[in-house]
């Protein structure tokens, strides 16, 4: 089916100034709307990351955590935003979910500072309930994306870590459009072919923005059994790998199926942080290793 700028007339409602698309539709009723993007979100940061997954349930949020965990121990200053606005998870996976967002001049927010080094704010620090509902139409994601960017006192960030919902809808086309210095997107999968190929639509949507696709992670891939150190690959394997060479994009880097990996989360603490034989983990290597990979396909 050929698609046009033109809107459903049945399903619009001639609201164009606050309509995602009305920089792009030939609507008569949408001739005095402004043609150009809005502007950038004023935000001292040298690179923006993306992270995002065609479907849920990949583990794209544990890999956002960890990995903006990881670039802050060695010596970035990073941001974490959770945009997960209706799903927020990243406080609970860094024992924050408690915090609540404070303003000294009634304007700009602090951060809630997980390290010197790392900070994070989430939809979650404004909900006066952890099991609040967030029922919200588009035009109000994009307002509270804009004031996550530039109405928080974030200084001067090397790396800003974007946690985005599944999908390709509202929150990432904002942020994309919104953010400054966007370096591109990191894409979470696991290896069987149902995610897979919704990780392939998510780099047709990246490309389309114009945005550079920084590589695939695939995750959940393998499990080690404790007990007889035998691989067995629930999930599958290399399924990740695989779809990065025939979109032509980096491979990053592919992370076991690791219990530890869900107690540190439920917990509360990063998985990254856990000590006691983490350097000999395959699992806490995989990590490092994609954060090492990234910052090289940043930075060259």
């Amino acid at each position: 089916m050929t698609q046009t700028n033109e809107p459903d007339k049945e399903a619009c409602a001639g609201n164009c100034s606050s309509c995602p698309s009305a920089t792009g539709c030939n609507d008569p009723r949408n001739a005095d709307a402004p043609k150009d993007l809005p502007p950038k979100a004023k935000v001292n940061v040298k690179h923006v990351v993306l992270v995002l997954s065609g479907k849920g349930g990949v583990g794209k949020s544990t890999v956002s955590a960890n990995l903006a965990y990881a670039l802050a121990n060695r010596g970035y200053k990073t941001a974490l935003i959770d945009l997960d606005i209706h799903g927020p998870d990243i406080p609970k996976m860094l024992g924050i979910e408690d915090a609540r967002l404070q303003s000294y001049d009634g304007k700009i927010i602090e951060p809630v500072r997980v390290t010197g080094n790392l900070a994070v704010i989430s939809m979650a620090f404004l909900l006066p309930e952890r099991n609040t509902p967030v029922i919200w139409r588009g035009p109000m994601k994009m307002t509270v994306i804009r004031q996550f960017l530039e109405d928080v006192s974030w200084g001067d960030l090397d790396y800003m870590i974007v946690d985005l919902p599944p999908g390709t809808g509202d929150e990432a086309l904002t942020v994309a459009q919104l953010a400054p210095n966007i370096a591109g997107a990191v894409i979470v999968t696991t290896p069987q072919d149902v995610a897979v190929l919704d990780s392939s639509k998510a780099a047709e949507f990246i490309k389309k923005l114009e945005l550079r696709v920084l590589g695939i992670v695939e995750n959940m891939s393998g499990f080690v059994c404790p007990h007889c150190n035998e691989e067995i690959d629930i999930f599958g394997k290399g399924g990740g790998e695989k779809e990065a060479k025939a979109l032509g994009v980096p491979f990053l880097g592919a992370i076991p199926l690791d219990p530890e990996m869900r107690k540190a989360a439920d917990e509360g603490r990063p998985f990254i942080l856990r000590r006691t034989g983490g350097e000999e983990s395959p699992t806490w290597k995989s990590f490092d290793a994609i954060m090492q990979a990234l910052v090289d396909e940043i930075e060259g």
